[in-house]
């Protein structure tokens, strides 16, 4: 008899459905990437999840986050990700937070979380995030850049300390080394940043270009990697990253 996960089942098996079922996942930044990763682990069968974010829907974000759309403008990420959630998968429990994650942020999170996906923005949030989750023994992926980039195809999984090219990923090698962090699994891209000279006067920080079909592509491939490795067991210490 078919049901939601009939299809998964084929490729994961039962067992599979059910560790899903069963896991935790924690998601910090709604965004372009995390809105996808968000999406893809619902649609995968996560079954508990802490989602993370100050933030609320602007007009800009329509165009590459799959939260975003004219009706929910002005409402919290995670409010409108905790709803998209449960009309995918009744059955989830969706915790969320309206917080934006800095190095004084509190523990909000605990060892019972079998995942966290680091879709931040601020170089300062994710190596505190990692830190953290290092220090608890819970495994962690992290985004690096995707604004101003136009290749999807470009995307890699690699370790932090194995990437080239990409600006965030070198200011994080540099940051987590000087932390004793040794490894971090990471989803980065090689395609050099597309230059512009967009600038936010408020904010006083440059204004990454982007587009519907990279940070889409990037969140997928996280979720695709966090579901693998929850149902295969890849989650090994001192792992070799492809």
């Amino acid at each position: 008899m078919e049901n939601q996960f009939s299809r998964t089942e084929l490729v994961i098996g039962s067992d599979g459905v059910d560790k899903l079922k069963k896991s935790r996942v924690a998601v910090f930044g709604v965004g372009g990437v995390g809105s996808f990763v968000i999406e893809g682990l619902a649609r995968a069968g996560i079954g508990n999840f802490l989602l993370v974010d100050s933030d609320v829907v602007s007009e800009s974000n329509i165009n590459r986050q799959i939260i975003a759309d004219y009706e929910s403008v002005g409402k919290f990420k995670v409010e409108v990700a905790k709803n998209r959630i449960l009309k995918i998968n009744p059955k989830a429990k969706v915790e969320i937070r309206k917080d934006f994650f800095t190095a004084e942020s509190e523990d909000f999170f605990n060892d019972s979380f079998d995942y966290i996906a680091d879709c931040i923005d601020t170089v300062s949030g994710k190596i505190e995030l990692v830190v953290r989750a290092d220090s608890k023994g819970i495994p962690i992926i992290s985004c690096m850049g995707t604004g101003n980039k136009l290749d999807p195809t470009r995307f890699e999984v690699t370790d932090i300390y194995k990437t080239s090219v990409c600006p965030l990923a070198k200011v994080m090698r540099k940051e987590l080394k000087a932390r004793k962090i040794k490894k971090l699994k990471v989803v980065f891209s090689k395609e050099e940043p597309i230059k512009n000279s967009a600038f936010d006067e408020k904010t006083h920080r440059k204004i990454p270009g982007s587009i519907s079909f990279v940070p889409s592509v990037a969140g997928m491939i996280i979720a695709g990697e966090i579901v693998k490795d929850i149902v295969f067991k890849r989650i090994v210490k001192n792992e070799e990253f492809r």
